[in-house]
């Protein structure tokens, strides 16, 4: 009797202990790592990270609510380990922010999230037409720039960058390179507040003049070549950061723009892609059209601009490309093997 006991108990628990080992090794690691992320102020890129964090959750993570934040101390968060990935790295502009906060050392930029954005300033057709301006070095002439000025003060008044953007040094960087400064003022500041002035301007006949980043739905309300033109520059600088560009780095379509193609590619904890190799595997192959970019950044600026519009956004994509999507999922998936 006493040995028949014993039997049950030691069979019980080796059952107990092949449960709970069985099960362990079935539950993905994932699971019980949570991913935490940011996107900065420009509300657009939650769009992105909301299709990327989706994602991220089919596979098993738990996904914190993505934070809100300035470029410099989202590098900064990375890289000391407080977020896992973002969505922000713009190829090559950032390079000093990556460089910045620790480098490959801490750092690591993954895939292609948005291809193909260009850079430039846009000037209306009309007045560019009228007195055929084309190229931003026109403007040192100051009866050219006066053409522009919006506040009274003389100077061609250019819809910029706001600080800490990056773009911004840039711009900079051209008013000084192609003599501009006496005659040019970089307005700077909420972007989509200045952008709205200058489109209320253009509704009502006037000059225009500004600094336009496609994705962005000002190329969707503004075209280039039928209602704005894209303004050359007389040659190729920019800032020491960015490395040594040659004209072919900053043109489009046999034009010289002045700025390099942004690639917008996601950055991660070093350590973190290390150890999860299927994050990494979806980081590197998700990827959104710049057309859809546009037609999001539309939506937003006509309205639909809460973060639960921008999260039905993201998940109205997703079900508009599920195949992919599913086929980017699958392969993340293989990527634990």
């Amino acid at each position: 009797m006493k040995q028949k006991l014993l039997k049950i108990i030691l069979g019980a628990i080796l059952t107990s202990i092949l449960i709970i080992f069985t099960s362990c090794q079935q539950a993905p690691t994932s699971q019980t790592v949570t991913i935490r992320s940011a996107n900065s102020t420009w509300i657009q890129e939650l769009f992105q990270t909301y299709i990327v964090n989706i994602g991220l959750e089919k596979l098993g993570y738990n996904i914190e609510k993505p934070k809100q934040i300035e470029y410099p101390p989202i590098y900064i968060s990375i890289a000391n380990g407080d977020l896992e990935y973002s969505t922000v790295y713009y190829d090559p502009q950032h390079k000093e922010y990556f460089e910045n906060s620790g480098g490959e050392e801490k750092l690591e930029k993954v895939g292609t999230l948005v291809p193909n954005g260009i850079q430039r300033y846009e000037i209306d057709k009309k007045t560019a037409d009228k007195y055929n301006i084309t190229n931003i070095e026109q403007l040192k002439d100051l009866e050219i720039a006066k053409l522009f000025d919006s506040d009274g003060d003389g100077k061609a008044n250019l819809v910029g960058c706001k600080p800490g953007w990056s773009c911004e040094l840039v711009i900079n960087h051209h008013l000084k390179a192609y003599g501009l400064e006496d005659t040019v003022e970089h307005n700077q500041g909420e972007y989509e507040i200045l952008l709205a002035d200058a489109m209320t301007r253009y509704k009502q006949g006037q000059p225009i003049f500004y600094y336009a980043y496609n994705p962005h739905w000002i190329s969707t309300v503004l075209k280039p070549g039928e209602d704005v033109v894209s303004l050359e520059v007389p040659f190729t600088s920019v800032p020491k950061s960015m490395g040594n560009m040659t004209e072919k780095d900053t043109s489009v379509d046999g034009k010289n723009l002045g700025f390099p193609i942004l690639e917008q590619r996601i950055v991660a904890n070093k350590k973190f892609l290390e150890a999860n190799p299927v994050a990494k595997k979806w980081f590197e192959l998700v990827q959104i059209p710049i057309q859809d970019m546009n037609a999001e950044s539309l939506r937003i600026k006509e309205g639909e601009d809460k973060e639960e519009d921008i999260l039905r956004h993201a998940q109205e994509w997703v079900k508009n490309n599920q195949e992919k999507y599913d086929s980017w999922l699958e392969t993340s998936r293989q990527a634990a093997n």
